[in-house]
């Protein structure tokens, strides 16, 4: 949320600047967790009552705790609505079993590419609104000026907007979506074996199904946990990434950031995200059939290494800027200088590299987290074990999401008050990300092949 920085700045809570990242990082951390908690339990839920009441379940009370968010006038309301939120949003797991079980081998890859294309439309299009319509009484005084109800929830428009979304997806749910999990009928028991009597026909050892038999702890095979070790890894440095980078953008140059304002930090990250929909659709589906799942995870994974390091030491070309235009302008009003001249030129080079590093990692995001989704599916065993499995990727994932954010927020506030030198100053927390994506792809090259198949899709081999 790009206008999260700006929220906390308004709370009496905050005292100095140096305090906003702290409580920024337990606003997002407080939904983390509670999207932490029951997300393991909506996946086993949704096995037992079936993926679409749960799935409706989650939309509606998303739909609700997001838009009293927007209503947030304190820190308190702010961080209850929000965590309230993370609750229903931790349902997101039951989706992954949804797509699997309607889609075959010679589909799976591309749909199951649809949902972090979900994930990344949203990411793009919710930055951008929340950059440009947050406190739209002041950025758009001609149109929200009279709006006292803006004046008064400054927040409240961009939430409303995201809200759509979720409500379109509720009653998409309600009069189109069907039930996708088959349970097998089980076979009728006779009275007599019911009460303890034993007939002749009564077996002596009643042999149960594999998905009987399955437990929660016996899915975790050596495979599935390194699967799930590469999978938080990953998700902790991209939610760090999530978070810093609000605060590395809007940061003045002095503290190690680019100086950007809420309309800079939502349009940088639109521009980037423009090319979501063709990598998703068009080349993951491709290169997954050409090199593989695992191949793809792999190469996406090395990808970002090199990007987290380098994003922050454009810091260094927007203070260059800002010397060459008064040392007093912020680097988003440099749009009033002519673009041919070198604190323009310079501008216009910020803009290149960072776009293009923005571009870079989304392309490593696309291919790992999408390669890492249908992995977890393939090593499933059962398709009565895909919501356990997704909802013990999710719940590793949302543990992620609360260690993520404060810890990013914190290092980021102890590395700009200490001003030490590198890799401890303004670029430590950039630096953890790159270690973290660099230790999950060295354990992604140790995965066997076999997590390219679709195990629980594959017929038992007959004895001989």
């Amino acid at each position: 949320m790009p206008f999260l920085y700006k929220m906390v700045e308004g709370f009496d809570i905050v005292k100095s600047p140096e305090d906003v990242p702290f409580y920024a990082g337990l606003l997002l951390t407080s939904y983390s967790l509670c999207q932490a908690i029951p997300s393991m339990y909506w996946g086993v839920l949704s096995d037992r009552i079936g993926r679409r009441p749960a799935l409706l379940i989650g939309l509606a009370g998303d739909l609700a705790t997001f838009v009293l968010f927007g209503l947030s006038k304190s820190f308190t309301w702010a961080i209850v609505t929000r965590s309230l939120n993370g609750v229903f949003a931790g349902n997101s797991a039951v989706v992954k079993s949804v797509v699997a079980e309607i889609s075959d081998d010679s589909n799976r890859p591309r749909m199951t590419a649809l949902l972090p294309l979900m994930w990344n439309i949203g990411v793009v299009a919710g930055s951008a609104v929340g950059g440009l319509l947050a406190d739209p009484a002041n950025q758009y005084p001609s149109i929200f000026g009279r709006c006292e109800i803006f004046r008064t929830f400054p927040y409240l428009l961009p939430c409303l907007v995201g809200s759509l979304t979720t409500a379109m997806g509720l009653f998409v749910g309600l009069f189109k979506l069907k039930e996708t999990l088959v349970i097998p009928p089980v076979a009728a028991v006779p009275e007599a074996q019911e009460n303890g009597a034993a007939t002749e026909s009564t077996p002596l050892v009643v042999q149960q199904s594999p998905e009987q038999q399955q437990s929660m702890f016996a899915l975790l095979t050596p495979t599935c946990r390194r699967v799930l070790t590469i999978n938080v890894l990953m998700c902790l440095a991209i939610s760090m990434y999530y978070h810093i980078y609000s605060m590395f953008a809007a940061s003045p140059p002095r503290d190690g950031g680019l100086g950007f304002n809420t309309q800079g930090i939502g349009i940088s990250l639109a521009i980037s995200g423009l090319v979501v929909i063709y990598l998703q659709l068009v080349a993951y589906p491709k290169l997954v059939q050409k090199y593989g799942t695992l191949r793809c995870c792999q190469i996406g994974l090395l990808g970002m290494v090199p990007v987290f390091f380098a994003i922050p030491f454009l810091s260094l070309l927007s203070a260059r800027v800002e010397q060459l235009v008064a040392n007093r302008v912020p680097v988003d009003l440099l749009v009033s200088q002519s673009w041919m001249s070198p604190a323009g030129l310079e501008y216009g080079m910020l803009w290149f590299l960072l776009l293009a590093l923005l571009l870079a990692r989304m392309v490593g995001d696309i291919l790992a987290f999408t390669s890492i989704n249908l992995i977890v599916s393939n090593i499933a065993p059962t398709k009565t074990t895909l919501g356990a499995m997704n909802g013990m990727q999710q719940f590793s994932s949302t543990c992620t999401r609360i260690i993520g954010p404060m810890l990013s927020g914190t290092l980021w506030g102890w590395s700009i008050k200490h001003k030490m030198v590198y890799p401890f100053n303004s670029h430590l927390v950039w630096v953890i990300c790159g270690v973290l994506i660099a230790v999950s792809w060295k354990m992604a090259m140790a995965l066997p092949s076999s997590v390219n198949v679709f195990a629980s899709g594959q017929l038992p081999r007959r004895r001989q």
